[in-house]
C-alpha cells in the first residue's frame, strides 16, 4: 500500500514545514516536514542550507517510501487505507523499530479488529506513545498527545481531525 492524501495531510500537519534546520524536542536535527536524513543518506545538520516548501515535500515523499515499505513488511493482516495511513504516520514520527516492537502492531497482527471493543484497545495503544526524552527525562509532549489522538481516530473511524 501507499500513503493516501489523507495520510500525507496528517503527517504534514503534525510535522509542520521548517525551511531551516532545527532541533526537534528529542534533540535531532530536522528540516522540512520532519526529515532527519536526506535521500542520499546524509543526516540533517543544523548548518545545512534553507530549503523551499516544494523541496520539503520532495523529501517527505522520499521518506514516506521507506516507511510505507516498513509498514507493509510489518503488517501480517489486511488493513484499510486509513489504518495504513495512521500506521505510516506513527512510524514516520517514531521510527520503524518503535512500530515493529509495539504492542499496537502486535494486537493489530493478532486481528484485534475482530473483537467488539477493538477501537478502545487500539486507542489505548496509540496513547502509550506520547513521551519523548527532553533533557534526559521521559516527558509527555502536547504535540505527541495530539498526533496520537489524530492517528487513533483515523485508524478507528477513518476520520481526519487535528487536536491542536
Amino acid at each position: 500500500m501507499k500513503t493516501s492524501i489523507k495520510g500525507v495531510t496528517l503527517i504534514k500537519h503534525y510535522e509542520s514545514f521548517f525551511a531551516n534546520p532545527y532541533l526537534c524536542p528529542a534533540g535531532i536535527a530536522t528540516i522540512g516536514y520532519g526529515t532527519t536524513v536526506y535521500d542520499d543518506g546524509k543526516k540533517v545538520s543544523l548548518k545545512d542550507a534553507k530549503i523551499t516548501e516544494p523541496e520539503a515535500v520532495e523529501l517527505l515523499m522520499c521518506d514516506l517510501e521507506k516507511f510505507e515499505k516498513a509498514v507493509n513488511k510489518l503488517l501480517k493482516v489486511k488493513v484499510t487505507q486509513w489504518q495504513f495511513d495512521a500506521l505510516v504516520s506513527f512510524a514516520y514520527n517514531l521510527g520503524e523499530g518503535a512500530l515493529g516492537g509495539s504492542t499496537l502492531l502486535k494486537i493489530i497482527n493478532e486481528n484485534i479488529m475482530a473483537k467488539a471493543d477493538w477501537k478502545k484497545l487500539i486507542a489505548i495503544q496509540f496513547n502509550k506513545w506520547i513521551y519523548a526524552k527532553v533533557k534526559g527525562k521521559s516527558t509527555a509532549l502536547k504535540g505527541l498527545i495530539s498526533r496520537r489522538n489524530s492517528e487513533s481516530l483515523l485508524f478507528t473511524n477513518n476520520e481526519l481531525k487535528f487536536f491542536n
